[in-house]
């Protein structure tokens, strides 16, 4: 049986990370994103953004690996929510004409998401972290949602709300 694992997914400036910040707050179990886990580590460790990203492709495995990592440490008896999924490599090789290899193919065919939300995009507002202009951002949103669509997950479109009518939206969804 697959457990009750939600991922959100969207493009830069869909407010992923607002939502799951949110969700936390209401007591609900959270997968932070690997990605910017792994872009604070290196900040911390006295690296810039353009250090930490200049092989997009070396990136994109670090990041695969720490997402399954948490994958395998998340509760299978409980709700919980991902921030980013397996498949979310997919449309990043596709933005960045990087190979993907096999194994995160067959890896996005077994994933256990029982649904995935898909935040419509907010207005472009650049970030630290983000080395994604608008026009990155919005070609990255849409081979996510086609890449999620690709491999066969429910996916359910969030539109542009508050951030409380959103999380509203998205647990409503869930029941």
């Amino acid at each position: 049986m697959k457990p009750d694992w939600y991922v959100i997914i969207g493009g830069p400036y869909s407010g992923k990370t607002t939502i799951i910040n949110e969700l936390e707050k209401l007591g609900h179990c959270v997968v932070q994103e690997a990605a910017a886990t792994i872009i604070n580590e290196g900040i911390l460790k006295g690296k810039n953004i353009d250090e930490i990203r200049k092989d997009e492709n070396e990136f994109t495995e670090v990041v695969l690996k720490k997402k399954l990592e948490n994958e395998a440490k998340a509760p299978r008896d409980k709700i919980v929510f991902f921030d980013r999924g397996v498949p979310d490599a997919i449309a990043y090789d596709k933005v960045y004409n990087a190979l993907t290899n096999k194994e995160v193919i067959e890896l996005c065919k077994k994933r256990d998401y029982a649904r995935v939300f898909f935040l419509e995009m907010l207005p472009y507002k650049k970030t630290y972290e983000r080395v994604e202009d608008k026009e990155t951002a919005e070609k990255l949103s849409k081979c996510l949602y086609e890449a999620y669509l690709e491999y066969g997950y429910n996916v359910v479109k969030v539109p542009v709300m508050s951030v409380n009518e959103r999380v509203e939206f998205i647990l409503k969804k869930i029941k």
